[in-house]
């Protein structure tokens, strides 16, 4: 049969202790150990099971002759003096089966409950004795407050039905979650058997819920135990785990729980001996590794994580005192492990330690556990769960010959939706492809596809239903158009019910790669998968014993609706499927074609519930492995099987898989690094393989192999007519079209990795989306595949923009990108799913009121694009590929967004301190007095005002001033840090979600890590002169974040499309896009000694000199040997064969912290951005030809003004004030309305003299309820303007939304762009320098002529004003002037035959006396 690679690394050559010990028993006369040999390094395993070596119980070790514990009792949870042990049975009037029984209110762990579907109900306790009871206790669930009892009777009866009443309450709170009150009684009840509980009111929802009920005899507390720390086998852990099942160990039935409290304040520590005389030898790669599982207990001082495995030596000595590491650079002893905090609450950890680098030559005599806390008080409780302890001589070590053999697909897989770890699927596939080929232990899901550990028999062992078709983006998005395989055995007609076909199997006899997937289950039957694009190579083996000598092959679809065919005759499969989530919008049918390696004995309809199920039934008596070719489409059947043809067909299994690992070699080589752990490696390329796993094509080849031609069956246009068996009714069209991305969740790191890394790559993927803009009229926010209605913001127009920013995006492309994002920046869309929520009002008012759900995100994401499509308008206005015709707009435009982005001012509550949602009239939402930042949801979209305060990474020095400048800001970035996320202030969720888990557990104040939305923030250390504090946290995230990969972790959050991945990716190489939409990047601590990113334009060198775990702040760095003290390197810094060389030391240094070396920020000085102002409202507007004008200055674009004539006059007067105008905006009115094409726009003081401010010709609005900046050339101040329309395009009526005239914030009493403190502008000649600034190109290159040396200044000028540029050097100075589109070389010859390497300075100023630098042109040394 087919042999499939495994992993049994755990089992090979493990000599388990209780077979030691038989043999032992059986003596060893046999054996004469060589004279003064050393004992071979030996090996030893015990996951607690039946057939394990049986450990000790609670036996306290000794350390120099004394007992090893202090301070340590019994885990005593329960009241004292409980009456639980006496409760012989539970009753209640309704329960929730089988997790929420009555049972769980007994079992005194708060981390499960009770729950009944009614807002009231009972429970019933009978007592093996008649019992007088003086206090009892209720606890609080773990989600809704609502479900709290508030009033209730506790009664008392001798026989179960004559009833006395005990205790009254009412009007019960419980503020937290876990919260355990205790009722005292005013006297002590009398003796009854049977206890009841009635609640007669909960707090307002329709299910009642109670975590735990006790009741005590006496409240004395117990004396002291005089067992310090209880450890026994046990069936795991009860404990409500997210990510594992309950009562079973980690991949078996049992484990083994450590427990204690602390009987007094301060420290405590107890260690106990589980294996005793286990003699084994220590070798150089010797190597401890177990499971261990933490309760959190509620308790957020985590203190059962201060627990480790520790070791004894026939020495005396202990591993725990040798300066052991985990496998992750944290000290392995229970201190260690419990500061380093690298060890996740109720949930299962790998732990691997490498015993033999500190302790080779040693014999190891005892294996034991401890728990060291120092902190804690009296009663502090700690207790987890161990499994899976292992010994091993030699470890398998990964085959560092390929870079796929470090990436693991299985990574984050270990997740639910109650707690991501991830929340990946396992997908085998090419980069960037059609299809992919998931193991699915869930066949009739379109959400978690595959559960690691959670989706297991009555042995714990993982079960797989199928392999199957996936295009899931992610589990919160869903699949789409999935189809499942699987073999099965069996005389006569195979059953397909998912229990019957399902298969166990073991995790090590798995093998999980990008460009293959193969498993072996239990029963001998096995599975594998070589994919390319469109199709895939399965093969299937069968065990020898097979039944009648027959092996099947089942294909069924997973939801949704299907007609599946298979010919007997020719072994081909046929058919499609059509199915998916309700977040896969734009899915159409997908069409299946698919051939055997020969021809099956039977065909037909599987038995069991799965009516759409087909099988095939080959005979495997002589060959014992099956293959199926098969390919899918989206626009038909015939294309299926061209698909098939082109990419399969005649191809072996393993030539489609050697193609698959070529192709990923290729993504993964990008990077290679030195001085790597091989757990680091693995981190590396599985996150390259998840950045390159996303997003995908789905565009098909409709040609040939020679003369391909690119088309797609559209997700973003409406369909036609029904599909057919062989066709689909989507809309065909030409061209590439890529799907599957979330920009929200992208934009801020997976976008920019592959513009960096991938340039060519990122222009067919951008260009792909952009398709999208083209075919449907917008780029999808969600694009699952089409237009999801989810998240906010219009995250790609950044994320395009950073990537033509930084030279991956050609200039054709480019426009057509900057399009797609204008038009999501300016025009309010009339569907949910595609565009700007909140666009009508927002660019008006300055912010973006409550009125939009989630209004604070909508509001500041909208900035940070707006931020990128200001630079990216500013560049395309300079490149000289773009029409000239069209720069004098995007100039236009660039300053409008670029100063719009500023206005997160609008959105700023001076008296909190923090950005908060506000009413359409400006006042804001919640009352100072009131407002808690902990808070989540309401204006946040998955998060809370703390992780919103910083949320202006474009603008730094600017969002500083908001709070008082740099200190200040670094201030309320030590605050963040320092306040716990406790996940109980849910706000609008009204219950706990899964981010706010994962933002307490990261355990770094209240910084959600695990969620894309606060990414950004230590980074902005960098804007304050504190860069050691970005080090130091972004370094600690890397050390204890992303663990776990060996057991399906690896995140501390939903990984999402490679986002998280490439967070990683960036802080190891040591800088970090922060400011997404420009060429520039924060600069971190790498974690490398050295990386070497092969680049397009030649490689990146970055070395690391005297890293460590230790050393992880930056003293020195040198960009091609200029030293350098900028926290900002800029995309030109890492390009063209750069290198970069950073001095790492143990204690932060003054590298980076001086003012100059600070981020780039939109904002100068000391004071926030001042936006300007509309000032239309603090006058009168009127229309020459009676039109009633009011809809012209209400703010919204969703209502418009007809006018009466085509070419009328619109006049606004001012109350008195006379406004610095800047510019104005016009907004066009709905489809099928003219729109102005030329106009002037005129002032005066007067009413009679009027002057030209702006004139305009040949003018479009490309959309309807578009809005068009304008500026004024020439700033003056006017108590009227006016706005006369010449000629206008279009038919229908003329129609405008609205009309704005801006100032600048001194000027006028205008309104509605935010409140800000400061100035936005400077003086026009200071502005007018900048502006040329940006317009005039330098560089410098050195040149020998004659033998003389000589440096030669290219200068240009983009823009359409003169330019005077006053150059500076080593080799001497000059002036020169450049009118617009000039292009002047200046050379400078000093008159000698070699100089060294330097920088030319250089001024451009304009008309006015002040002039602006430009960036220094860095040039090479010269020997002539």
């Amino acid at each position: 049969m087919s042999r499939v690679p495994t992993r049994r690394h755990r089992r090979r050559g493990v000599l388990s202790a209780s077979v030691a010990l038989a043999l032992i028993a059986q003596g060893t006369a046999g054996f004469v150990a060589p004279a003064g040999a050393a004992a071979a390094p030996g090996d030893f395993t015990s996951s607690f099971e039946e057939s394990d070596a049986v450990p000790l119980e609670s036996t306290p070790a000794e350390r120099d002759g004394e007992p090893w514990h202090h301070n340590v009792g019994e885990f005593v949870y329960r009241l004292p003096g409980s009456i639980l042990d006496s409760v012989s049975e539970a009753t209640a009037s309704g329960e929730n089966l089988p997790n929420e029984g009555v049972d769980k209110i007994v079992d005194a762990e708060p981390s499960t409950k009770w729950l009944v579907f009614e807002p009231t109900g009972w429970v019933t306790y009978e007592l093996s004795e008649p019992t007088s009871v003086v206090a009892y206790s209720l606890t609080s669930a773990n989600d809704f407050d609502g479900r709290d009892p508030q009033a209730w009777t506790l009664q008392g009866s001798s026989d179960g039905e004559t009833w006395a009443d005990i205790d009254q309450r009412a009007g019960v709170t419980f503020p937290e979650r876990f919260e355990r009150q205790v009722f005292e009684l005013d006297a002590p009840s009398g003796e009854f058997r049977y206890f009841r509980l009635d609640v007669t009111e909960n707090h307002g929802d329709p299910i009642l819920q109670i975590a735990d009920w006790d009741l005590s005899v006496d409240l004395t507390p117990p004396e002291t135990s005089s067992v310090p720390m209880t450890t026994a086998v046990g069936d795991g852990p009860e404990s409500a785990s997210w990510t594992s099942r309950p009562r079973v160990g980690f991949d078996g039935l049992r484990a083994l729980r450590y427990s204690g409290s602390h009987l007094a304040d301060g420290p405590a520590y107890a260690t106990n001996v589980l294996y005793d005389d286990v003699d084994i030898a220590v070798g150089p790669d010797t190597r401890l590794s177990y499971k261990i599982f933490p309760e959190l207990l509620r308790d957020l001082a985590y203190p059962s994580t201060y627990a480790a495995m520790d070791l004894r030596f026939t020495d005396g000595t202990f591993l725990s005192e040798l300066g052991a590491e985990d496998s992750h650079g944290t000290a392995a002893t229970a201190a260690g492990q419990g500061a380093g905090k690298i060890l996740y609450a109720d949930q299962w950890n790998s732990v691997r330690v490498d015993v033999g680098a500190v302790a080779e030559g040693r014999t190891i005599d005892q294996i034991l556990v401890g728990y060291d806390n120092d902190a804690g008080e009296a009663g502090t409780l700690f207790s987890g769960w161990l499994d899976d302890v292992a010994v091993e001589a030699s470890p398998e070590v990964i085959d560092g010959s390929s870079h796929l053999n470090f990436v693991d697909t299985r990574r984050g897989t270990h997740s639910s939706g109650g707690f991501s770890r991830g929340n990946n699927i396992p997908a085998t596939a090419v980069p960037n492809g059609f299809n992919f080929y998931v193991p699915m232990t869930n066949a009739a899901t379109d959400r978690w596809l595959y559960e690691y550990q959670t989706a297991t028999d009555d042995r714990n062992r993982p079960v797989l239903e199928g392999i199957g078709i996936s295009h899931e983006p992610s589990p919160w998005m869903g699949d789409r158009n999935q189809l499942a395989f699987q073999p099965a055995v069996g005389a006569g007609t195979p059953d397909a019910g998912l229990d019957a076909r399902g298969l166990p199997f073991d995790h090590d006899d798995e093998t999980a790669r990008p460009d293959y997937y193969g498993v072996e289950f239990a029963d001998g039957q096995s599975v594998e998968v070589a994919p390319a694009d469109h199709s895939a190579v399965l093969r299937f083996g069968f065990p020898a014993d097979a039944a009648d000598g027959t092996g099947h092959v089942l294909v069924d679809q997973v939801l949704g609706e299907s007609s599946l065919d298979i010919d007997a005759a020719t072994g081909t499969l046929s058919g499609w499927v059509e199915g998916g989530s309700g977040l896969s919008v734009g899915r159409t049918r997908m069409y299946v074609a698919g051939t055997f390696d020969r021809a099956p004995t039977t065909v037909g309809q599987a038995d069991g519930d799965r009516e759409a199920a087909r099988y095939a039934t080959f005979d495997v008596s002589q060959d014992d492995t099956v293959e199926l070719r098969v390919a899918t489409s989206f626009i038909g059947l015939e294309q299926a099987r061209a698909n098939l043809g082109l990419e399969v067909a005649d191809r072996s299994f393993e030539e489609v898989r050697a193609d698959a690992a070529a192709q990923w070699e290729e993504r993964l080589s990008v990077i290679e690094v030195e001085g790597a752990s091989e757990d680091e490696l693995v981190t590396l390329y599985s996150n390259l393989y998840r950045l390159n796993l996303y997003p995908n094509s789905q565009f098909e080849n409709t040609g040939t192999a020679e003369e391909p031609r690119y088309r797609y069956a559209s997700p973003v246009s409406e369909p036609s007519g029904e599909p057919t068996d062989t066709e689909t009714n989507a809309r065909i069209v030409d061209g590439k079209i890529y799907v599957n991305n979330g920009f929200w969740d992208t934009y801020r790191t997976a976008w920019p990795a592959y513009s960096f890394l991938y340039p060519d790559l990122a222009a067919e993927l951008v260009d792909g989306f952009v398709q999208q803009y083209r075919d449907g009229g917008w780029v999808a926010r969600w694009s699952s595949p089409g237009y999801a209605d989810l998240m906010t913001g219009t995250s790609s127009d950044v994320a395009f923009a950073d990537a033509y920013l930084k030279g991956s995006l050609p200039t054709e492309q480019a426009l057509d990108a900057y399009d797609a994002a204008l038009k999501n920046a300016t025009v309010a869309p009339t569907s949910s799913a595609v565009g700007r929520k909140g666009l009508e009002v927002s660019p008006y008012l300055g912010f973006t009121p409550e009125s939009t759900h989630e209004s604070v995100s909508w509001g500041l994401e909208g900035l940070i694009n707006d931020f990128g499509i200001g630079n990216m308008a500013k560049a395309l206005s300079r490149d000289r590929e773009v029409p000239r015709e069209r720069r004098k707009q995007l100039r236009e435009e660039s300053r409008y967004f670029l100063e719009r982005a500023t206005h997160y001012v609008g959105s700023f509550n001076p008296e909190t301190e923090f950005f908060a949602t506000r009413h359409a009239d400006g006042e804001f939402v919640i009352a100072p007095e009131d407002y808690d930042p902990r808070v989540w949801g309401n204006g946040y979209t998955e998060t809370s005002g703390w992780n919103f305060a910083f949320h202006a990474p474009q603008d730094p020095n600017g969002l500083a001033n908001l709070y008082g400048g740099t200190d200040g800001l670094e201030a309320k970035l030590d605050e963040f840090f320092a306040t716990p996320e406790e996940a109980k202030y849910t706000g609008s969720y009204n219950g706990v979600i899964h981010e706010m888990r994962e933002a307490r557990d990261v355990r770094l104040g209240q910084w959600g890590m695990s969620n894309q939305v606060s990414h950004h923030i230590p980074w902005l250390y960098d804007a304050v002169g504190a860069p050691h504090k970005t080090q130091e946290i972004v370094r600690e995230v890397m050390r204890r974040l992303f663990v776990g990969s060996e057991i399906g972790q690896g995140y501390p959050g939903d990984e999402d499309n490679g986002e998280m991945s490439s967070w990683w990716i960036f802080a190891a190489l040591g800088f970090y896009p922060l400011q997404v939409g420009s060429a520039e990047y924060a600069v971190g601590s790498p974690l490398f000694e050295k990386a070497t990113v092969h680049l397009p334009d030649g490689d990146l060198v970055i070395n690391a000199h005297g890293n460590s775990d230790e050393n992880v702040y930056v003293q020195s760095l040198r960009v091609d040997g200029r030293r350098t003290s900028s926290t900002s390197l800029s995309q030109k810094d890492l390009s063209g064969g750069a290198r970069l060389d950073f001095v790492m030391g143990s204690e932060p240094s003054g590298w980076g912290t001086g003012r100059r070396d600070a981020l780039p920020s939109l904002t100068g000085g000391g004071e926030p951005p001042e936006p300007v102002e509309d000032v239309t409202p603090s006058g009168t507007v009127v229309v020459d030809d009676g039109t009633t004008p009011h809809a012209l200055v209400d703010d919204t674009s969703a209502t418009r003004t007809g006018f009466s004539s085509a070419t009328p006059t619109l006049t606004w007067e001012g109350d008195g004030e006379r406004p610095d105008l800047v510019g104005y905006t016009l907004t066009s009115g709905e489809a099928g309305t003219a729109t102005p094409s030329a106009w002037r726009l005129e002032g005066s003081n007067d009413g009679r003299r009027w002057r030209t401010l702006d004139e305009r010709s040949g003018e479009e609005f490309r959309w309807a309820r578009q809005l068009r900046p304008f500026e004024i050339d020439r700033h003056r101040d006017y108590a009227q303007v006016r706005l006369v329309i010449e000629e206008v395009s279009g038919a229908g009526e003329l129609a405008l939304a609205e009309f704005e005239l801006l100032a600048e914030p001194d000027g006028g009493r205008g309104h509605g762009h935010g409140p800000g403190h400061g100035h936005g502008r400077t003086a026009d000649t200071a502005a007018t320098s900048a502006d040329l600034a940006d317009d005039v190109e330098m560089s410098a290159v050195p040149q020998c002529t004659d033998g003389a040396a000589a440096l030669t200044v290219v200068l240009g000028n983009t823009g359409d004003t003169a330019a005077t540029v006053a150059i500076e050097s080593d080799l001497g100075a000059e002036t020169v002037t450049l009118k617009p589109g000039d292009d002047r070389l200046v050379t400078l010859e000093p008159g000698i035959t070699s100089f060294g390497a330097g920088a030319v300075a250089a001024t451009v100023s304009g008309a006015g006396p002040d002039a602006t630098p430009l960036r220094p042109a860095v040039y090479a040394q010269a020997e002539c």
